[in-house]
């Protein structure tokens, strides 16, 4: 958003200089529409209920075996956010938290029939997207982007 006189403007994108696009904005953008595209097509495909803050439970690796903690911690959210997401997957039928098998109070986050389905769609449809932008960007320049961006995952900068 931009004001204008105390009024909020929407940007598009042919308002922004490349030149001026910050890291954040250039990383956020794609990831939004993934998201956005992956419900788009969950919804299509049967799995009505799920919404796009549904993702912080299902981005990568997928919380199948996991404690709503360390998925919390994954997705950048607290505790009690991730546990209300949690209950909402539960209710829908894509999840189901038991005991951990090593005793105490930890809880485990287990896929149902269900959510093991939404997690293989989301596989398809990421295939897919992916098919796409090599398309649209070249295969080399695409595997390019993705070589880059693995070594940021695996560099310092993102721990």
């Amino acid at each position: 958003m931009q004001f204008t006189n105390g009024v909020k403007q929407k940007m598009s994108r042919s308002q922004v200089k490349t030149s001026d696009m910050l890291i954040g904005a250039l990383l956020r953008v794609p990831a939004q529409a993934i998201h956005h595209r992956l419900i788009s097509e969950l919804n299509a495909a049967g799995f009505h209920e799920l919404r796009v803050p549904h993702m912080a439970v299902l981005q990568f690796p997928g919380p199948d075996g996991v404690r709503p903690g360390i998925l919390a911690e994954r997705a950048g959210i607290s505790k009690q956010a991730m546990n209300q997401l949690l209950g909402s997957l539960e209710n829908l039928g894509y999840i189901h938290r038991s005991n951990s098998p090593n005793g105490g109070r930890a809880r485990i986050v287990r896929f149902t029939q269900r959510g093991h389905a939404a997690y293989s769609k989301i596989h398809d449809i990421l295939h897919s997207i992916e098919r796409e932008w090599s398309a649209e960007l070249g295969p080399e320049r695409f595997a390019q982007l993705k070589e880059l961006l693995m070594v940021v995952w695996e560099s310092p900068l993102v721990h």
